[in-house]
């Protein structure tokens, strides 16, 4: 089957999907935005599955670019796929190279736990520093290259929360 990658306006929680990113910070235990409605709609089986992880194998926290799943507690979704993006202000390339990584390393995270659907927020938006029309074209052309060179996952939806982020990033998936 070939990969559908699609952009929708919506509540990343609410995501009929296999596994939903959290865009988290590396501590793996809640904050803001996305992160904080992800735990908050998980319940609290899901701070309980970071915590054992940060006292196991992520004593350092999950670096940035990089990726791990849990259960979803609540959520409808199966997995949560947890990636760390770049503050913008913190590299030299502005954290592109840290953004691509980030939604490689989710989809090798959904393979890992059998996930054949997806769905992505507009990792490292916000406050993190990146615009969505900056950062659409690293998020679409990581997945697409991703699936280029693997398969397993037939669908890649980036749940956005407004309409600044939709536009730009239906306008880079409609790029052939």
């Amino acid at each position: 089957m070939t990969l559908v990658v699609e952009a929708v306006r919506g509540d990343i929680t609410r995501q009929q999907v296999d596994a939903i990113v959290n865009a988290a910070n590396s501590s793996l235990l809640g904050g803001g935005g996305v992160d904080g409605a992800i735990h908050r709609a998980a319940g609290p089986t899901l701070l309980e599955e970071c915590r054992r992880l940060r006292e196991t194998s992520l004593v350092e926290g999950l670096p940035t670019g990089q990726s791990i799943a849990t259960g979803a507690g609540a959520l409808p979704a199966r997995w949560v796929i947890h990636t760390v993006g770049p503050r913008r202000w913190e590299h030299a390339d502005g954290g592109a190279a840290l953004l691509g990584s980030c939604h490689r390393t989710c989809l090798d995270a959904a393979i890992g736990v059998g996930a054949r659907t997806v769905a992505v927020p507009a990792i490292s938006c916000g406050a993190f520093g990146f615009e969505p029309a900056e950062a659409a074209p690293i998020a679409v052309a990581a997945v697409r290259d991703w699936a280029s060179h693997q398969g397993g996952i037939d669908l890649v939806r980036f749940v956005l929360f407004d309409d600044d982020a939709l536009d730009a990033f239906m306008r880079t998936i409609n790029v052939p």
